[in-house]
């Protein structure tokens, strides 16, 4: 690359997940790359180890003075608060300034994106399609909204044909893209504090699908033309004929070309069956050969902190991202599926004060129907507290007679003295850490 190409990025927020991909992708193609977080966590550790310097101080005098010139490309994360120190001082030096959402667009626009939208199954499904691209050896890119199990990058592939992403509908940020092939997973509303509405949150679902240009791909009973995927459903990608295994499931799958019968998959979650298949049914729209895809299934590595299922002691662990009731409505039914006739318990942390608030009934819903329910404190991300919405309401609100309200560092007291067979950790916010700390103990399954 010449050096006149080579571009000086910072980015506002570089910690989080969709963030760090991007850094990673402009340092892969020879820019200088720098940015600024609120707090360290593995991802800003593994960014360092890669050679991105990183400040934790949000104040101007931070800056290094290599990225106070004007020649400075600024990307921030809609998380950022437009009135941050670091923002402010670029936007009225007049520095071409972008959030994440225009800047990934901007990423995508030599190649061919492939982009997975939905309330819930959005990572999952990238994931399974990543390595899918990976294992047939396609030319793309995977800019992923988690982890592979065993690896610190979420920037998978280095070729340029496609580009696989993830379409969030948080701060409307997928109506930026306009993908060859889309999927939609699900509409249950979300992101109340953005949208208003059911209705409104639905009709950016809707313009995001008419953005898709070639193959639309939506789950069955989703109210959007396109080809439709499910389980033991009349979908035009269905599984049927599912059978459970220790570690997965076998299956047959009837698709638009015939069908395919015994194909292992090696993940547990019907739910997450369904996110298979479509991702299935995005390759084989984007011209991979079906025979070629379903042989990757069974050497799928899993994403980090979706249904990672670990042994400690005589006991099993469940980790999950699920925040959304209907996300751990789910993983009840797997845990009810998978470990049948089992004591569950579940250590939920609430994320969001505003999701909290839309959903308190529904969330009183679900967890009523665990065994035992060990609540944390809401974990706030970017808001401010909400007067009356916190974990102590949400505890004494809850219909149930085996509940408590517990610090972090209670966690493994509690569960020494539970009865329960099954432990979930459920949340988005930072309790998958205390799964980490417990690591020494834990064999993973």
């Amino acid at each position: 690359m010449k050096k006149s190409n080579v571009h000086k990025y910072y980015f506002i927020g570089i910690g989080g997940v969709g963030m760090s991909a991007l850094a990673r992708l402009c340092k892969r193609q020879g820019h200088i790359v720098l940015g600024y977080d609120r707090t360290a966590s593995p991802i800003t550790y593994a960014l360092e180890e890669e050679g991105v310097f990183i400040t934790y101080e949000s104040s101007i005098d931070a800056l290094p003075k290599e990225v106070l010139g004007k020649d400075v490309e600024v990307v921030y994360t809609a998380a950022i608060s437009e009135n941050h120190p670091q923002l402010m001082y670029y936007t009225v030096q007049g520095n071409r300034i972008r959030k994440r959402a225009t800047f990934l667009a901007d990423c995508c626009k030599n190649s061919k994106v492939l982009a997975v939208a939905g309330t819930h199954g959005k990572t999952t499904t990238s994931a399974i399609l990543t390595h899918i691209f990976l294992e047939t050896e396609q030319s793309f890119s995977s800019i992923m909204g988690g982890f592979f199990n065993g690896n610190n990058s979420n920037l998978i592939g280095e070729g340029s044909e496609f580009m696989i992403v993830e379409a969030d509908e948080y701060d409307r940020s997928f109506l930026q893209l306009y993908p060859s092939i889309g999927c939609i997973t699900s509409m249950d509303p979300d992101h109340l504090d953005i949208y208003q509405t059911k209705e409104e949150f639905e009709a950016a679902f809707i313009q995001f699908s008419s953005q898709i240009e070639q193959n639309r791909i939506v789950a069955y009973g989703i109210p959007i033309h396109g080809f439709t995927y499910g389980v033991d459903v009349p979908a035009d990608y269905n599984a049927f004929n599912v059978r459970n295994t220790k570690k997965g499931y076998f299956f047959d799958l009837k698709t638009p070309k015939g069908v395919y019968q015994d194909i292992l998959f090696n993940q547990l979650g019907k739910h997450n069956i369904a996110n298979a298949i479509c991702a299935i049914a995005m390759a084989d729209q984007a011209g991979v050969p079906l025979d070629a895809v379903l042989k990757t299934l069974y050497t799928f590595p899993g994403v980090y902190r979706r249904m990672n299922v670990f042994e400690w002691g005589k006991a099993i662990v469940v980790d999950d991202y699920a925040h959304h009731p209907t996300e751990i409505r789910k993983v009840l039914e797997t845990l009810k599926g998978s470990f049948p006739n089992q004591k569950n318990c579940v250590i939920f942390q609430p994320h969001l004060f505003s999701r909290t608030q839309d959903f308190m009934k529904d969330f009183l819903s679900v967890l009523a129907a665990f065994d035992e329910v060990f609540l944390l404190e809401i974990y706030p991300a970017r808001e401010a507290p909400i007067p009356g919405i916190n974990s102590s309401q949400l505890l004494k609100d809850l219909d149930h007679t085996n509940k408590k309200l517990i610090k972090k560092e209670e966690i493994k007291e509690v569960m020494e003295s539970s009865n329960a067979d099954v432990f979930a950790f459920l949340g988005a916010g930072d309790i998958g850490l205390e799964v980490q700390s417990l690591r020494n103990h834990l064999v993973s399954l």
